[in-house]
């Protein structure tokens, strides 16, 4: 006798997870579905896509915090259920925001007592960080402005052309002031201070200063800016400060170069951001600013609010946003101290300088990136005529790593480099890998060229009356302002749409 059953749907939950029915369905792109799905199977067919990712810890392109300890691992997902504004309800989260405002302002010599708080605020990023900056500028501009009834519909900000755009740019087309840039050239690759002070004007709400530039990682002359802006200021009866955008240098310059002034020692420095997520070693999504005094922040930007549970003062952009980002930042501040971060930032230098003397031993580079800012190695090619650094960074994709290729901002077009991040988790190890990946990409792109070249000339000989004849070498210029106009035409398609 033979026994049979029929498969029934009434409980997929016990279904082997790839042989239901789950994966051989189109997954939901503009809709919710209709019906729910078991939740092992939900986990499945996202992680799956997932996969397809790239991996973050061979992400060379980014600044961002890739990996932390288990431990404040524990405790982020402890707190990922609190909603950070609700101060009355997590006091503790909020004491700690306040320990790491405190921690950060005398980290960057503000001139508090040791007891005295200090003012700042947790953000999300930078990019938040820099627009609540820029806000207070604006407004102590426009109210010194308005006492003195002289027009105040015009602000400006003066900044290189090195400065990141998602932030500056954004500030300043949200915002509605006028961004003055200073403009690079080749083989100096940030602002210039004395341009940049001959660009103030009375309308000039502040000079932003970068200490970690995102093409080369080089830190700004923060000191010169300020000894020549104070001499304008007497000159004109001006009063233009200064920001320090330290979002990727900020956590680097006081382990590494204690003696470098940029900070509040600088009298016409006014506010400082900072980005928790790069060398703060906490995974992405915390920021900091903190102004020099109270006098700098003004009160009519700070909203008060109650129906909470108690009053509570608020300057950011967002109201909710997650606590586990801020308690991780508490826990590197307490678990590394000053003497692991620099530790952290020292090992991270030694891992750039071996993999920069890996990059000159292949004979084939030039270093842009100099040895004093943010650990980070920033190279071009000697040669683009066979290939460009755009080539070599999609072919090293081939082996997982994701190295970005890009022009130089404003009058430095024609330069295209390669750019690769030390992190905390970029061990030396991986530094030599990268190498010898990079040496097997030459060696393959080479290998290309020297096929196309090849095949040309056999075509040229088959038909000798010209139609396969053999395309002239371009020069070195004419292959980087041959790149340098595919990029602004890119550049220029994305404005034109609005995208930033």
């Amino acid at each position: 006798m033979t026994l049979s059953a029929v498969a029934s749907d009434a409980d997929d939950s016990v279904a082997y997870t790839f042989a239901s029915r789950y994966v051989r369905e189109a997954l939901p792109r503009f809709r919710i579905p209709e019906q729910s799905i078991p939740k092992d199977a939900a986990y499945q067919i996202i992680n799956d896509e997932l996969m397809l990712d790239g991996n973050p810890r061979l992400n060379l392109a980014s600044f961002v915090t890739t990996w932390m300890e288990p431990e404040c691992d524990r405790l982020i997902m402890a707190a990922v259920n609190k909603n950070y504004v609700d101060m009355d309800e997590y006091p503790v989260t909020t004491e700690l925001q306040n320990r790491c405002v405190n921690m950060i302002a005398h980290l960057f010599n503000a001139p508090i007592g040791e007891d005295e708080t200090a003012v700042g605020v947790g953000t999300v990023g930078s990019s938040e960080a820099i627009m609540l900056a820029g806000l207070a500028f604006k407004r102590k501009w426009q109210n010194k402005r308005k006492a003195e009834e002289k027009p105040y519909d015009k602000p400006n900000i003066v900044t290189g052309a090195n400065v990141q755009v998602v932030c500056w740019e954004k500030f300043a087309r949200y915002f509605e002031v006028e961004l003055k840039e200073v403009k690079l050239k080749e083989g100096y690759y940030v602002m210039d201070p004395a341009k940049a002070v001959e660009m103030v004007d009375e309308n000039t709400i502040c000079v932003a200063a970068i200490l970690g530039s995102t093409l080369t990682g080089e830190f700004e002359d923060v000191k010169l800016l300020n000894d020549l802006l104070t001499e304008k200021n007497q000159e004109t009866g001006w009063d233009t400060p200064i920001h320090v955008d330290a979002a990727s240098g900020g956590f680097i310059a006081p382990f590494l170069y204690p003696e470098l002034e940029w900070d509040f020692r600088l009298p016409q420095v006014k506010s400082i951001n900072v980005s928790g997520h790069k060398y703060g070693l906490v995974y992405a999504g915390v920021g900091w600013v903190v102004w020099r005094n109270k006098e700098d922040l003004p009160e009519e930007l700070i909203f008060h609010i109650n129906y909470l549970g108690a009053d509570q003062p608020t300057f950011t952009l967002n109201f909710s946003k997650g606590s586990s980002q801020i308690i991780a930042q508490y826990y590197q501040f307490i678990r590394l101290g000053f003497e692991g971060f620099r530790n952290i930032m020292e090992n991270c230098m030694e891992n750039a300088k071996v993999l920069k003397a890996g990059i000159e031993g292949t004979e084939t580079f030039d270093i842009v990136s100099k040895d004093v800012g943010v650990p980070l190695v920033a190279f071009s090619l000697k040669d683009s005529g066979k290939y460009t650094v755009f080539d070599v960074s999609e072919t090293l994709r081939r082996f997982g790593w994701i190295v970005p290729a890009y022009t130089m901002p404003a009058d430095a077009e024609h330069v295209a480099v390669l750019r690769v991040v030390i992190r905390e988790d970029f061990s030396r190890s991986l530094a030599e890998r990268l190498v010898t990946d990079i040496k097997k990409v030459l060696t393959d792109l080479e290998n290309r060229w020297t096929k196309a070249t090849m095949i040309t000339h056999v075509k040229a000989e088959e038909n000798p009356d010209g139609g396969g004849a053999v395309v002239p070498k371009k020069s070195v210029k004419q292959t980087h302002e041959e790149i340098a106009r595919y990029w602004k035409r890119l550049v220029d398609r994305k404005k034109t749409s609005g995208v930033c």
